[in-house]
């Protein structure tokens, strides 16, 4: 199937709205999107036309975008672009709405701290011990009589 595919770049519009839906999680919030223009006879830079997307994040994404994300921050989104048109009371409405992939904050305009978001528990998953991922030491001459120890080879899981 086709899909639209978009990358938008502007800023958060309204406050994320968090659901824990039958689904799982989703959040939405709407995003500004503003064309900037060099203005030639006034060599200035000039705000053009706004458009707003519903922006829709699903699963973790929700969860992370309802936590770190607050109107007026500059973010970047990447999605599939939905289209849909309705007629509410005798008026014709059209909406654009963007299915996140990925949401980021725009670090052109300033900084971020990246955490990752906590793992859900584990203890009940069997425990692997770690590889041996150390390189062994090119063969040299050892002096006669010397013990040496060395790693065990690590098991083959299959």
């Amino acid at each position: 199937m086709n899909e639209t595919m978009v990358c938008a770049v502007g800023r958060v519009a309204t406050q994320p709205v968090y659901r824990e839906m039958a689904s799982g999680p989703s959040a939405r919030f709407r995003l500004a999107v503003t064309a900037r223009y060099l203005d030639r006879e006034k060599n200035t830079w000039t705000d053009g036309h706004t458009n707003f997307f519903t922006v829709w994040a699903n699963r973790q994404l929700a969860t992370n975008t309802a936590a770190s994300l607050t109107v007026g921050e500059p973010v970047i989104v990447q999605g599939r672009l939905k289209v849909r048109t309705d007629v509410r009371e005798g008026q014709s409405w059209t909406s654009a709405d963007i299915e996140a992939v990925a949401i980021g904050h725009d670090l052109a305009w300033g900084t971020s701290a990246f955490r990752r978001a906590g793992k859900p528990d584990t203890a009940s998953s069997p425990t692997q011990p770690e590889p041996n991922w150390e390189t062994p030491p090119e063969s040299s001459p050892e002096p006669a009589g010397a013990q040496t120890q060395r790693a065990p080879k690590a098991a083959v899981l299959t």
